[in-house]
């Protein structure tokens, strides 16, 4: 008998190893939560034995119980591992048409090949419905959930409507006194590009070229320079169109006073509005722009305007000419192309931003943290 009271014992610490083990072994299984071993002693009854004189038979395990208590937070660089303090779960599903719900605490989310969020397991997280506009929860109810889902564009294209441009021309520059070819980098003194969108949002590279004249001219400006620019590597003029003869007529004149700033004599164009003409695609005559694009799309029906100054200083960084070398000061445009991820930003209350470049916007998505008392 003592002999099988013995082998209760060593039983029950075997058990006991077992599940220490086990606890052990999943020291780094994300949301895992520890076991712990009961044991209560046996006794046997008898209607023939008195209660108060039996010794114990030995010990059993009653039952090996799940800790639920709150784990150790850990860091990572992933905005998709995701954790929840205090008590709740997050809800998932094995099938996106399912509503039957599972509950689990491992917050280790990744994005699948359709953009949904899902576990290891490849079960998908469910959240509350919100308002993509005010990212407001509009209900609470578990029967209302949906798998999260994260769009990999957003938007729509905006076409390129200003371009602002604001540099330095060095004054110690010498005319080349050559017909300018945007080919010969000999034919310029500084050149500078900028991306610009139609209305599909195609990027298209728009480049300026800065020529100084010999001799200076109109007259009153000390020092004047012949602006050029290129759509794609062909020539546009100052009404918008493609110029295809062999000598190009400048997009506009910059003119400089002897202080290096913007000349305001002469009919010198200074920080006025570069406008290029109506720029429309496709078009009938084959006249504008056209002949340079070939996908449909169209730029602003009243242009795009060329600013001379800093979009977000009006009243300063306008150009100047200082024995300073050629220098770009500030270089923007406002067109963009649609809207891709690039990022996503999960805030405390659990609600998903998603951020898209280059428009650069954040919208909300879905509430990805759904809970259930524990």
């Amino acid at each position: 008998m003592s002999f099988n009271i013995a082998l209760t014992g060593l039983a029950a610490a075997q058990k006991d190893l077992d599940v220490t083990a086990n606890n052990i072994a999943n020291v780094n299984t994300t949301g895992f939560k520890e076991s712990r071993a009961e044991f209560a002693d046996v006794y046997a009854s008898s209607v023939f034995s008195s209660g108060k004189t039996k010794n114990g038979d030995g010990v059993q395990t009653t039952m090996v119980a799940q800790q639920f208590h709150q784990g150790s937070l850990q860091f990572t660089n992933n905005s998709l591992d995701l954790a929840i303090t205090g008590e709740g779960y997050f809800a998932m599903t094995d099938d996106l048409s399912s509503q039957d719900l599972t509950y689990t605490r491992a917050g280790a989310f990744k994005l699948n090949q359709d953009n949904f969020m899902v576990d290891a397991k490849g079960n998908f997280l469910q959240a509350f419905p919100v308002d993509s506009s005010t990212g407001d929860t509009t209900s609470v109810s578990l029967s209302t959930t949906d798998p999260i889902q994260i769009p990999d564009s957003s938007g729509s294209p905006r076409a390129t409507e200003n371009v602002f441009l604001s540099f330095n021309l060095d004054a110690t520059a010498d005319p080349s006194g050559l017909d300018f070819d945007p080919t010969s980098s000999g034919t310029y003194n500084s050149s500078t590009s900028t991306t610009v969108y139609d209305s599909l949002g195609e990027p298209h590279i728009l480049q300026y070229f800065f020529a100084k004249q010999d001799p200076a001219s109109p007259t009153g400006a000390e020092n004047s320079w012949d602006v050029y620019a290129t759509l794609d590597g062909k020539v546009v003029g100052s009404n918008g169109e493609e110029q295809t003869t062999a000598t190009y007529a400048p997009l506009t004149t910059l003119g400089f006073n002897s202080s290096g700033l913007p000349s305001t004599t002469g009919g010198v164009a200074n920080t006025n509005t570069t406008t290029f003409d109506e720029i429309l695609l496709p078009a009938s005559s084959g006249a504008g722009l056209s002949t340079l694009l070939d996908n449909g799309a169209t730029f602003p029906s009243t242009g795009i305007e060329l600013n001379w100054r800093d979009e977000n200083n009006t009243a300063g960084r306008i150009p100047t000419q200082y024995s300073s070398g050629f220098e770009v000061k500030a270089l923007d445009q406002d067109g963009s192309t649609v809207g891709r991820l690039a990022g996503i930003d999960i805030g405390t209350d659990g609600k998903i931003v998603n951020i898209f470049r280059p428009s650069g916007y954040g919208t909300f998505s879905k509430l990805t943290r759904v809970i259930t008392s524990g």
